[in-house]
């Protein structure tokens, strides 16, 4: 094998795992993201936030397709990288397909392969071709099962996100002006603990789902960015409280509140001394106003 073979042979391994090492990051590692999955998400709302003034709707779910295709094209690129140094003597032809020993060629192959369609026209005939168009077959039956699971996990992260809102947003409207003291004091403790435990499971979300953050809501009912402040004001009136009981309460809101800022801040960026400083960035980032506080 020559320089220039092996130079392909180098470059196509190296693209397949990144494929390989995004897929992982993305999907399996608990707190992680890969790199071209984050770079890409990342560059679709920016752009969307630029020629719109305002994130689209639609820019996460397409930068997701877009993340999927680009590990797509990864890993059929990577393996036609690898195919294309032993075109076409590594290969038998049906006697009415005319051998290549091009880039196009190769990327066929590898494509073919990759959807495991197996049209047989062009067959490997080394043995570490043939097992390795095998391999290629099976990671691209296990790209196709990740994508689907990654699109399956992603959506109910989301629900998650929402409950929480569209509560937020009830609470405001129940309680009118007075808040937390038109409430009985155990009441009002037992549902700020449980939404305690929902900004804990938003942050966890956050963590693990990466590209959810993305998400830009249609309906301001339902986004986070645009209610997370009323949440913190709740906690704070809950720890001037004179009942411990609800004073626990708000105190376990307040930690969750600090936790989901702290990974706003180090994990999306979002600047802010305060939690209550970061959440007004987050509005902003969104472009969501807070509506008005009632019998204001």
């Amino acid at each position: 094998m020559d320089f220039e073979d092996a130079l392909l042979t180098a470059t196509g391994a190296a693209l397949i795992l990144l494929m390989v090492a995004d897929v992982f990051l993305t999907l399996l590692y608990p707190h992680g993201s890969g790199p071209v999955g984050r770079t890409i998400m990342r560059g679709v709302w920016l752009l969307s936030r630029k020629l719109r003034g305002g994130a689209s709707s639609g820019a996460a779910p397409i930068a997701m397709a877009a993340v999927i295709a680009a590990w797509a094209a990864l890993a059929a690129v990577g393996w036609a990288l690898l195919y294309l140094p032993h075109l076409p003597d590594g290969f038998s032809y049906s006697p009415d397909v005319r051998p290549q020993a091009d880039f196009l060629e190769a990327l066929y192959v590898s494509l073919v392969a990759l959807s495991t369609a197996g049209f047989g026209e062009i067959v490997a005939t080394h043995p570490l071709l043939r097992l390795v168009m095998a391999f290629q077959a099976v990671a691209g039956f296990g790209l196709l099962t990740a994508t689907v699971s990654w699109i399956l996990q992603t959506y109910p992260a989301l629900s998650r996100r929402r409950v929480l809102a569209h509560r937020l947003n009830l609470f405001r409207e129940a309680a009118g002006a007075s808040c937390i003291a038109s409430l009985e004091p155990r009441h009002a403790a037992g549902l700020l603990e449980s939404m305690a435990e929902n900004v804990a499971s938003v942050s966890i979300d956050l963590l693990s789902f990466h590209e959810t953050y993305y998400f830009q809501e249609r309906e301001q009912r339902g986004s986070l960015p645009a209610t997370v402040a009323y949440a913190h004001r709740l906690a704070s009136e809950a720890q001037d409280s004179e009942n411990p009981e609800l004073r626990f309460a708000g105190r376990m809101l307040f930690a969750a509140l600090d936790d989901l800022a702290n990974v706003l801040r180090g994990k999306f960026g979002h600047v802010g001394e305060s939690s209550s400083d970061v959440f007004d960035h987050y509005e902003l980032h969104h472009r969501h106003r807070r509506p008005p506080e009632p019998g204001r």
